[in-house]
């Protein structure tokens, strides 16, 4: 059933709420007066007192006047967010485009706006219709006769009826049947998904270190680790992520630690380079390296530093992002899985996020990711010894990386790439749940959306391109790696640090919730209020989104 537009039943509803008060005055001159709780029934009860004086007129305009003010109070608030709201659009929108590039996104812009005009001229029918009442359950509109035409607009009304029923009910309604369908394929993903975490928490079964794989003597001493920090203009962060690595528990002269600075920036250059100095000074087995020719962004740099002559002499590599602390112990949780356990090519880690509570944005990413940590990862890992490595805060072995053709520069998801790869060369993966190192989370949507474009464009390139060597693999270990190293590079342009940051408006969003909402408006009129309540959150969500209310307030 639709919501109903009678607002008279509410308005008229008697609901009284809170607790009666009784006000029983000492002097004699007035009378006892009942009265409702402020959030009650509006109504009052005079009554007399034992002399009959009748009802107190002072007390009743009293009464009034406390909830006058209370009203006048909510009106007041009401204007106030109104009025900061507008201030906000007003500021963003004088910022001018959100993105660096004009061009970018132009065409879907020019589409959504398009069919937002046509949306309001639909709207405008339906007010129209509803108003007359030109609604019927099941009209027939070929049959002549059969209705009453009013007038032009309501030939016209009934004509677009009739083109709606003929050729767009069709399509729209098969297109919904795929949604659905792709839906309920999800649904079950993630239904076996959740059993299966729930299975792991039932019988506690996670990967478990038997005594000391480790010891310090000659034959069975700690085998040699490499660590990669590969980080590209990262000013706010360098200094602590290259301490945190620097302070990690394992033999100095087992240990080597490589800051890949991609930046551009010659005073940040020469900044990493004084924090690799410092260290190396400490006694730190640490090395600066920067390339001359910066190619294939984070893959480009991490398969030039594995092609160093010294790399051979490491057994395994820990890459961790510029952003990310990793705890004093991280190898020592990590690393001893490998022993025994020739076919284990990577140990992932879980991500930990130190502001998850800076704002709702941060407070729904945390949600998301620690669903994919918890159960998506888990279960993989724990089922089918496969899921995709997250390019940070984990440990390869070396020798899986070099068998599964190393680190390509074809797709912005070289994470993704390289694990799939290793899967199909037979390698087994293992994540750690309990081993976490700490990172943050995009604060604003501007950098929120860019992580999310690469994270999904990324995927669906490297699918392509993958699909027939895993139709073909049958999980042997295959030499057909060559083939794809002829693929042409495809990956996005890293765009320059802003020099401030801003809150803006983002048109296409705001230009979907715009048409979102002029479509709830019209299935709540159209007697359509099945689709009424789904279309209202969807578009207040990305009317949200749109005006950049979810994520860091700057001014």
């Amino acid at each position: 059933m639709p919501p109903s537009l009678n607002f008279s039943e509410w308005w008229a509803k008697d609901s009284p709420k809170g607790t009666p008060v009784v006000v029983t005055m000492e002097n004699p001159n007035y009378s006892l007066v009942e009265i409702n709780g402020p959030e009650g029934d509006d109504s009052i009860k005079f009554l007399s007192s034992e002399k009959g004086r009748g009802k107190n007129a002072k007390q009743f305009t009293w009464v009034l006047l406390l909830k006058a003010h209370r009203a006048a109070g909510c009106v007041a608030w009401l204007a106030t967010g109104l009025w900061a709201l507008l201030g906000a659009i007003k500021k963003r929108a004088a910022l001018g485009p959100e993105s660096e590039n004009p061009g970018k996104g132009k065409l879907l812009l020019k589409f959504l706006k398009g069919f937002l005009l046509v949306s309001l001229i639909a709207l405008a029918f339906e007010v129209v219709a509803y108003w007359n009442g030109w609604h019927f359950q099941k009209p027939n509109l070929h049959i002549p006769g059969t209705i009453e035409i009013e007038g032009w607009m309501h030939s016209a009304y009934l004509a677009w009826l009739a083109f709606r029923a003929d050729y767009i009910a069709y399509p729209i309604k098969a297109l919904s049947n795929f949604c659905v369908l792709l839906f309920v394929i999800q649904s079950i993903d993630r239904l076996v998904l959740c059993l299966g975490c729930f299975w792991i928490k039932l019988k506690k079964i996670k990967p478990i270190i038997e005594g000391d794989p480790y010891k310090a003597d000659v034959e069975d001493g700690y085998p040699m680790v490499l660590i990669q920090i590969p980080m590209c203009n990262e000013r706010e962060v360098y200094e602590q992520s290259i301490s945190a690595v620097c302070q990690i528990d394992w033999p100095k002269d087992r240990l080597l630690i490589q800051v890949l600075d991609d930046s551009d920036d010659d005073t940040l250059k020469i900044l990493i380079r004084a924090e690799v100095a410092k260290w190396s000074q400490k006694g730190v087995n640490i090395i600066y390296r920067h390339r001359l020719v910066r190619t294939g962004y984070k893959a480009g740099n991490l398969k030039s530093a594995m092609s160093c002559d010294y790399v051979k002499n490491y057994e395994f590599v820990a890459i961790f992002d510029a952003d990310f602390l990793p705890n004093p112990d991280f190898l020592k949780q990590t690393v001893p899985h490998f022993k025994g356990n020739p076919e284990l090519g990577l140990v992932q880690a879980r991500w930990n996020f130190v502001n998850k509570d800076e704002n709702l944005l941060t407070r729904l990413q945390n949600i998301n990711l620690c669903f994919h940590f918890e159960v998506e990862q888990q279960v993989n890992g724990v089922f089918l010894n496969f899921f995709g490595f997250n390019g940070t805060a984990g440990v390869w072995r070396i020798k899986a990386l070099e068998d599964s053709g190393g680190w390509l520069e074809r797709t912005t998801v070289e994470d993704m790439d390289i694990a799939v790869r290793a899967h199909l060369n037979g390698w087994k993966f293992i994540f750690l749940n309990d081993v976490k190192v700490l990172c943050e989370v995009p604060e604003s949507y501007e950098a929120y959306r860019k992580q999310q474009h690469r994270w999904h464009s990324g995927p669906m390139h490297l699918f392509r391109v993958c699909f027939p060597a895993i139709i073909s693999s049958k999980q042997q270990r295959e030499r057909e790696m060559n083939e794809l190293n002829k693929l042409k590079e495809e990956a996005e342009e890293e765009a320059p640090p802003p020099v401030k940051k801003v809150n803006k408006i983002y048109k296409k969003e705001l230009a979907l919730a715009l048409l979102l909402l002029t479509a709830a408006l019209r299935s709540l009129l159209s007697a359509q209020g099945i689709h009424f309540y789904f279309l209202l959150f969807q578009g207040v969500s990305f009317l949200l989104v749109g005006l950049d209310l979810i994520g860091e307030q700057m001014s």
